[in-house]
């Protein structure tokens, strides 16, 4: 007991001591531990990771991130050291011109001198507590790339250990694109200072690329930082864009080509793939203040106006497809001028003196305002709500949820006689106007997506802008075709449709758009558009040129829509949009071009030629005659009795053979082979039917 009484004294005393020590800390000692703590700071620091890339559909790099660096200098480093402040002051004695003279060298733009009067104002500087010489004073105003930085890291002082030489500096992460401004205003931007997503697909997958910031705790010993890891930040993912950058670059020198050419102020170019919904290329040009062009507004999704005459294909998609009007129905436009509700509606070329009598196919084919606005007024101006609502249903009137910001989705308003807005008013001019473009708001993605419906048979697909999110290598989320609408109209109105496309262009306003490699489809559009005020009649007028179509037109592949913003004459749609269609086409056509060995021939090779349906008795002789042994192909293989046959290309003879036997009429104007037909292929035979055959 006494010796463990002995040992409970002790530990009485030895807590005794503590309590006391630590009461003489606290009170006498506390100012020299108060100054200790000062040198000693402890920071939670957040580490940024490093942002994803976005990349091309074949893996291109389109955007990257890369080091970027702000330099700085610390003309206090050291002081409480006088050791460490006597060499500062010695190097800065020594080096100081040397320095200068090296940072002129990386730097150019700014002068020795100034160099030197920047550091020594920064070095003189006095602070808010008295102390001289500035803690952060930056050496150059903006962001140097790695490679600049390694050169001024190199040079005398700065390269000293921080507390010596004071030289610091912060890191950023800085967006570079490879591809310059190809596809820039897509692709998007940042907001350089605070690494911040401004725009396009920077900003739509902004949390995908930016990844997850990590925590380090950054704690100050003397002079020097130890930084202890706590959280390690997580690296942003790539996004695997449907951009290719062979049909972007293609595209874009297309648009600006032509807009060059026409001294136009905006072109805007998309290209689509049918089956996907892939967006290929697109292309947002508008003419800056220096006369060139470039990428500044994504006028492809922003941009709604009137579009004009490539409105007119969902008018009588409505039409066709509601069954009241099929593409025999003639329609009298007279000499290009018709009253409408107290307003003249007129054709392109009313001072020629217009189409006169035309059927309804060849209306759309020449771009008629009467032949489309008559049969729209006709047969839907007492109940115009019938003809709104087919729009929505046709899917030109679709919000598409793209994932960019910016998106406006179309305005197509509905009949409403009683309100008091101006602009919501429905008079009786409104609906013949809106069935020819005007007095509608629809941007070109939403054409451009409603004829890519057509060429896929019906089936409207949402434009799709990023197919993949990458990490590692490794894909961590697909992103799969969107269908919108299953089908836009009955088969039998979309196959009708398809072949007034495909001769817009091989025989109507669009030819300069077609190819000789390939069938086109398409339509034309010209449209006078108001002006920045608002007005149409500013003393100069404003154009909206369009063509939109696909290609090749008998096995859609790709659609497309080029639209050119210009003032005054000449303005033509067909003539300046359809120009650029056509070296788009036949551009991206090139680039799959695949040859077979049944090209390589020569003059003494031998090919019997196709025999088109018709009278094929005289034909069936002669081969049998020369022994020649013949398989039918698809043009002789029989149509339906029940149906109007494809006529082009065959002699009168065989053309006027085969309508007769159906039981229809056929009239013969001019010479050589069938150019045109007024009665479509595919259009049901009917009693009495006459069909005029137009022969070049």
């Amino acid at each position: 007991m006494p010796r463990y009484f002995a040992i409970a004294v002790v530990l009485t005393l030895i807590g005794f001591a503590i309590i006391g020590k630590a009461m003489y800390i606290m009170t006498a000692k506390k100012s020299y531990w108060t100054q200790v703590a000062s040198r000693l700071k402890r920071d939670s620091v957040s580490v940024k990771p490093t942002r994803g890339n976005i990349l091309s559909c074949d893996g291109q790099l389109m955007a990257g991130s890369i080091p970027e660096y702000k330099i700085f200098m610390d003309f206090q480093a050291g002081a409480t050291d006088s050791t460490s402040n006597h060499k500062r002051d010695s190097l800065w004695a020594e080096n100081i011109d040397t320095l200068c003279y090296e940072l002129n060298q990386i730097f150019p733009s700014r002068s020795v001198a100034e160099f030197k009067a920047h550091l020594l104002e920064g070095k003189h500087k006095v602070m808010k507590n008295g102390s001289v010489g500035a803690r952060h004073w930056p050496i150059w105003p903006r962001r140097i790339d790695y490679n600049t930085f390694c050169e001024v890291h190199r040079l005398p002082i700065f390269r000293e250990r921080p507390g010596v030489g004071g030289f610091h500096w912060e890191q950023f992460n800085a967006r570079r694109k490879p591809f310059s401004t190809l596809a820039r205003r897509t692709i998007g931007d940042l907001f350089g200072e605070i690494d911040s997503a401004k725009n396009g697909l920077e900003l739509a997958f902004d949390k995908e690329l930016r990844g997850t910031n990590g925590l380090m705790h950054r704690r100050k010993v003397l002079s020097k930082f130890l930084d202890i890891p706590v959280l390690s930040p997580v690296d942003g993912a790539d996004i695997v864009t449907t951009i290719d950058v062979g049909m972007q670059d293609l595209a874009e020198r297309a648009v600006i080509e032509e807009l060059k050419e026409i001294g136009g102020e905006m072109g805007v170019a998309i290209l689509m793939e049918v089956q996907t919904g892939d967006i290929k290329a697109i292309v947002n040009m508008q003419r800056g203040a220096d006369g060139e062009y470039h990428e500044m507004v994504n006028n492809a999704i922003s941009y709604r106006c009137e579009p004009g005459s490539v409105f007119k294909v969902a008018s009588f998609l409505v039409a066709l497809d509601d069954g009241v009007v099929d593409t025999s129905f003639v329609i009298h436009t007279g000499s290009g001028v018709m009253e409408m509700h107290g307003r003249p509606m007129k054709d392109h070329n009313w001072r020629r003196g217009g189409y006169q009598d035309i059927n309804m196919a060849r209306a759309l084919e020449v771009s008629s305002n009467i032949g489309v606005s008559y049969i729209i007024d006709k047969f839907y101006g007492s109940n115009p709500t019938k003809y709104v609502q087919g729009l929505y249903r046709v899917g030109i009137h679709e919000d598409l949820k793209l994932p960019l910001v910016g998106y406006h989705a179309p305005w197509i308003r509905m009949p409403d006689t009683k309100t008091t807005d101006r602009s919501q008013y429905w008079s009786k001019t409104t609906l013949p106007w809106m069935s020819i473009g005007y007095e509608t708001q629809i941007a070109p993605i939403n054409t451009v997506a409603f004829y890519n419906a057509i060429a896929n048979n019906g089936k409207m697909m949402q434009p799709r802008f990023v197919k993949q999110l990458v990490k590692n290598g490794e894909v961590i989320k697909e992103f799969e075709p969107v269908v919108l609408k299953e089908r836009i109209a009955k088969p039998q109105a979309i196959k009708t449709m398809q072949t007034i496309l495909e001769h817009v262009v091989s025989q109507g306003l669009g030819k300069k758009a077609g190819s000789k490699s390939f069938k086109v489809a398409g339509k034309t559009g010209t449209a006078q558009v108001a002006d920045q005020y608002g007005g149409y009649h500013s003393g100069t007028t404003r154009y909206w040129l369009s063509f939109a179509g696909y290609f090749p037109a008998d096995n859609p592949r790709y659609t497309c829509i080029v639209c050119l913003k210009k003032s005054g004459l000449p303005a033509s749609g067909g003539g300046m949009s359809g120009v650029v269609f056509h070296h788009i086409s036949e551009g991206v056509m090139a680039q799959n071009l695949k040859l077979s060995v049944e090209d390589a021939r020569d003059e003494r090779s031998i090919f019997v030629p196709d025999v088109k349906e018709g009278d094929v008795a005289a034909a069936d002789y002669v081969l049998n005659s020369l022994n020649i042994k013949k398989k039918p192909t698809l043009a002789m293989k029989k149509t339906s009795s029940d149906i109007i046959p494809d006529l082009t290309g065959m002699g009168a003879r065989d053309a006027v053979y085969l309508l007769e036997s159906r039981g229809v009429k056929a009239v013969v104007k001019g010479r050589g082979k069938v150019k045109s037909q007024s009665i479509y292929s595919g259009t049901a035979i009917k009693q009495g039917m006459a069909c005029e055959l137009h022969l070049e």
